[in-house]
């Protein structure tokens, strides 16, 4: 049977060497711990929150994150396909999640706050209701991408083809309007 650890917290802990137990964590908080390259399979987290941690290159084979807040913390290349999808909901404030994937994962209202998504892969994704807050989306794929009722009104450097994905509703500023006409290659003035 596996433990269970709840409301406990977790400083300053390098698990490069030794990975994290196994087993499901309820309630606990993960403060300047290095997760990077760490293996994150089958462990459960629910509730819990990730303050300036490193969990670059974790594997995350049916890793389970369900109500999971990550702040200020560097996420580089995590493959969210790889997860165990039942629940699958988290936030994300301040972050860096360069060249992560979100493949084919159903992350309806997920809020990216102030975060950095460059070159993550979002193809196939149901991001309905999506908020992306002060997020650069440089390099970011969206195909085949549900994208209805998304708010991208503060986000920026984002190309999405409206013939390959769904923008139904979605709300986007003025300034961003570039970026869903990218592959016509015109040039669009703005008014002085």
């Amino acid at each position: 049977m596996a433990t269970t650890f709840e409301d406990q917290t977790f400083e300053n802990q390098d698990f490069t060497q030794k990975n994290l137990e196994k087993g499901s964590y309820e309630y606990c908080k993960f403060s300047n711990c290095d997760f990077s390259n760490s293996d994150l399979s089958s462990i459960k987290f629910v509730e819990c929150t990730f303050r300036n941690c490193n969990l670059s290159m974790a594997k995350l084979q049916q890793t389970a994150f369900m109500e999971v807040v990550f702040k200020e913390n560097k996420l580089l290349g995590l493959r969210f396909e790889d997860c165990n999808p039942f629940g699958l909901s988290f936030r994300f404030e301040h972050c860096n999640l360069s060249h992560a994937s979100f493949y084919n994962t159903k992350l309806q209202k997920i809020p990216f706050h102030h975060t950095q998504l460059i070159d993550v892969d979002f193809s196939e994704c149901d991001l309905s209701a999506a908020v992306f807050e002060h997020c650069d989306l440089s390099g970011a794929t969206f195909d085949q991408t549900n994208l209805a009722k998304a708010n991208f009104r503060h986000a920026w450097n984002y190309r999405i083809d409206p013939e390959r994905n769904n923008i139904k509703k979605a709300r986007f500023s003025q300034s961003g309007i570039s970026g869903l006409l990218s592959k016509y290659d015109i040039e669009i003035d703005r008014a002085s």
